[in-house]
């Protein structure tokens, strides 16, 4: 029961029917259920010792020279063992958005032993400083998502692995890192036409065309020209 389960959970994840998983055990659904209270309960047993053997494995590593080298492995290690298997993938993804614990303190402890891998490598210049385990665990379930969908589109970046170098390039310690807005973008919200600054509302309630006398001087010389071309 527990092949037959492993089986329809790497192929089709944890939407699989629990009749399908019945069929391919040649049982019925009754017997699987005396076995298991529920299918997210069989869905645990099944994927258990696969998270524990990364954890393991991640613990190994945590005093081995060369962390950089070693994080970057690791994760690519991760990404292409777990992008065969559709059950890995909604398991990380729900453990990392706090809706599923594979069982008491698996997830935890995976998140541990990478975090300490993570934390060598930044110690080694080797990864960006301003990387945490929520980051990391987020890179990590996209790119196997990402992963899974590019092989068989037919196109350069459908190489299987790219999205994992991608990764791995956007985490390595370089100088120019990119930065974002730190102000929420608001709908409709009204812009400089010279600058492309934001701009509060009027207290006359019209919508206002350019954030200060500074931009609206630029505006009015650009018309000027205009004029006399």
């Amino acid at each position: 029961m527990l092949q037959a389960a492993r089986s329809a959970f790497e192929e089709q994840g944890l939407g699989v029917p629990l009749g399908e998983i019945a069929r391919r055990a040649g049982v019925g659904a009754g017997t699987v259920y005396r076995h298991f209270p529920s299918k997210e309960a069989l869905f645990r047993a099944t994927i258990v010792d696969r998270i524990e053997l990364f954890t393991d494995t991640a613990r190994d590593l945590a005093d081995v020279a060369d962390p950089g080298a070693v994080f970057f492995r690791f994760l690519s290690s991760v990404v292409r063992l777990a992008a065969r298997n559709k059950a890995l993938c909604d398991a990380l993804e729900a453990a990392g958005a706090g809706r599923f614990e594979p069982s008491p303190g698996v997830g935890e402890d995976f998140d541990d032993a990478l975090e300490v891998l993570l934390r060598r490598a930044q110690e080694a210049g080797a990864v960006r400083q301003d990387v945490g385990i929520a980051d990391l665990r987020a890179l990590l379930v996209g790119c196997l998502s990402m992963e899974r969908a590019l092989p068989g589109c037919g196109s350069d970046g459908g190489v299987p692995g790219r999205m994992t170098a991608l990764m791995c390039d956007a985490l390595r310690a370089e100088r120019a890192v990119t930065e974002l807005e730190t102000e929420p973008v608001k709908r409709n919200e009204s812009r400089c036409g010279v600058c492309g600054a934001a701009i509060s509302a009027a207290r006359t309630g019209r919508p206002a065309r350019y954030c200060g006398g500074a931009c609206r001087q630029k505006a009015h010389r650009a018309r000027e020209r205009t004029r006399q071309t």
